[in-house]
């Protein structure tokens, strides 16, 4: 615990001692947090791991080079405190709860983090509080787990406390859109609910955009998210288009983008990672299968992507063919396995499922990435990262491609399976 971080014996908690705590310090929540200190907050932390506040205060977390040095400065100022206990959220005036949202195997909402600290945020809310939830979830989810609650245990929610929703919208690894300047949109439960949450928010976001309630709000994250699933889903249809017809789908792609108006530019890849897109959309049709609405565009978008990491090892089993080489045996490498560049995020990544799935088919498969040490794959199974060069496999696989990745030691006559399509001139490089 860092010098700022109060201890249970340190003092009796004070109402107001912080300007907001964030629950949940995870790739979301710590941006978060060092957002606010940075915009002169008094910021409370708050995560339930005492391994993840560790590693906050050994800076080994994977954040930009940005955040680092804004956590350098959070660490060594009292405003700024690591705590595991709940409880302090009511030493705070607001209250930001940005916990992960998981599907289960089963693609069916994983709610258990959400409402465990929904619950502990109700239990220790005190009269004036802001507390504003930012994880993606089903549309009254914030009425469900925060305002309903907090009106049965005596608390008037747009006099006595104030409740919305605000998603977030962080990219990790992507040092272009500051916290500061990405807008955010905010729902309130009640109109008074919205403008508080707004005079929170207003603190470390130069652009906020208002909407009519927490579930529009909650609507607006689901839909950016699933609109990005469809035309992923779509991006990787075209390549499949593409190849048949003899045609490299990224100069198409580049091309289209050309186009001033009506075309957004989205790209194929291996599959869809990380704790967005083959998560959020599920939230939805999950949401919606009590209605029995159908939505054939999204569901088959889900499936579409779901499928993706086994298109690549039916294509990984096809290239070796056509090299006269049988995937059962075959050496197979993959380069970088996070869900996306310059992360070392690998929940939900492709490269889980295309591993287990060329081991299930008899391959010898292994992995570099600088970026993942060890691997552990969903049946169990542990991966450690090797650092070629060394024998040449018969298959290369490129997964995910980090500018920390060296590629000067592939051969030249090296066969490549190229599940990214921007690997160009690199050994006998095949398109996925």
């Amino acid at each position: 615990m860092n010098a700022a971080a109060p201890t249970l014996d340190s003092r009796a908690p004070a109402s107001g001692a912080y300007d907001v705590a964030i629950v949940g310090l995870g790739y979301v929540g710590l941006p978060t947090a060092l957002a606010f200190h940075a915009a002169g907050a008094r910021v409370l932390a708050i995560d339930s791991s005492a391994e993840r506040l560790a590693r906050i205060r050994e800076r080994q977390v994977d954040l930009l080079d940005s955040d680092h040095r804004r956590l350098e400065a959070a660490l060594a100022d009292d405003a700024f405190a690591l705590v595991t206990d709940p409880s302090y959220a009511s030493w705070a005036r607001a209250v930001v709860i940005c916990v992960p949202t998981p599907v289960t195997p089963h693609l069916t909402p994983d709610l258990s983090a959400l409402e465990g600290a929904c619950a502990a945020a109700v239990l220790h809310a005190v009269p004036g509080q802001v507390v504003i939830l930012t994880s993606t979830s089903y549309v009254g989810c914030t009425d469900d787990l925060l305002a309903g609650p907090l009106g049965r245990r005596g608390l008037q929610v747009g006099r006595d406390v104030f409740v919305a929703f605000s998603p977030e919208r962080i990219d990790p690894g992507n040092d272009r859109y500051a916290h500061e300047v990405v807008p955010r949109v905010v729902g309130g439960t009640t109109p008074q609910c919205t403008a508080e949450a707004v005079k929170v928010l207003a603190h470390c976001t130069g652009n906020l955009h208002e909407v009519s309630s927490s579930g529009a709000a909650e609507m607006t994250k689901l839909f950016e998210n699933t609109f990005r699933a469809v035309n992923i889903a779509l991006a990787n249809e075209l390549a499949e288009i593409s190849r048949t017809l003899g045609l490299d789908v990224m100069e198409v792609i580049t091309a289209a983008a050309t186009k001033p108006y009506g075309f957004m530019p989205f790209f194929p890849g291996p599959g869809a990672g990380g704790h967005c897109i083959p998560c959020d959309p599920h939230y939805l049709l999950w949401q919606l299968r009590k209605s029995r609405l159908a939505t054939p565009v999204v569901t088959e978008a889900m499936s579409a992507i779901a499928g993706r990491p086994r298109r690549v090892v039916e294509r990984a089993r096809e290239v070796l063919s056509e090299a006269g080489i049988g995937l059962a045996g075959a050496r197979v490498l993959l380069l970088g396995v996070t869900y996306k560049p310059d992360v070392e995020d690998v929940r939900e990544s492709p490269a889980l499922e295309i591993i287990e799935g060329l081991l299930a088919a008899g391959a010898d498969v292994a992995y570099h990435d600088p970026l993942v040490p060890e691997l552990r794959l969903p049946g169990g199974r542990v991966l450690g990262n090797v650092n070629p060069p060394g024998d040449a496999p018969d298959l290369v696989v490129a997964h995910t491609m980090h500018r920390a990745l060296d590629l000067s030691w592939l051969p030249e006559d090296q066969l490549v399976l190229d599940a990214t399509y921007r690997l160009t001139g690199a050994g006998r490089r095949v398109p996925l």
